[in-house]
């Protein structure tokens, strides 16, 4: 069986950052995926699942409802690793493309009041598990890294 794309990045070598996974054809349109790794595989502790669970309901609330960018967005949703994100965008993109989303998204996060979208038994499958203050901590702390993002967080090591 192939080894999918994915699995051929060397784990110990990847830092926290914004990187094209991979680019794909769907029929006539190519679609971007993006790893958006916000700890360091195998070195730090994974995300917590009430912050990660939080991340993405916040995250995926503000791509899908983006002004620019809300007809480009395919998927957002975690890693079963939980040390990051996939972001799926229709489109041909690099990572310094999605800088300025990611950075407006995450301050976003950051400034977020209220009621964590999503979070209800109706609109969700696991409502309780959240936990707002861990995701605006992961998030902030995930903004200062792509902030001064460098060819090291914004390229797969070769």
């Amino acid at each position: 069986m192939k080894k999918i794309t994915s699995f051929q990045i060397d784990h110990l070598r990847l830092l926290p950052g914004v990187y094209v996974s991979r680019k794909d054809m769907y029929g006539s349109f190519v679609i971007t995926t993006f790893d958006l790794r916000f700890k360091e595989p195998n070195k730090e502790p994974v995300l917590d699942q009430p912050a990660l669970h939080t991340i993405e309901h916040l995250c995926a609330t503000f791509l899908r409802s983006h002004e620019k960018w809300s007809e480009k967005i395919v998927y957002f949703g975690p890693m079963g690793c939980r040390t990051g994100f996939y972001l799926i965008l229709e489109g041909e993109y690099t990572s310094t493309d999605i800088l300025p989303l990611l950075k407006e998204q995450l301050e976003w996060i950051e400034k977020f009041e209220g009621d964590i979208p999503g979070a209800s038994a109706v609109e969700c499958g696991n409502w309780r598990e959240q936990n707002i203050e861990m995701a605006k901590l992961e998030c902030k702390r995930y903004a200062a890294i792509i902030k001064n993002a460098t060819k090291e967080n914004l390229e797969y090591p070769g």
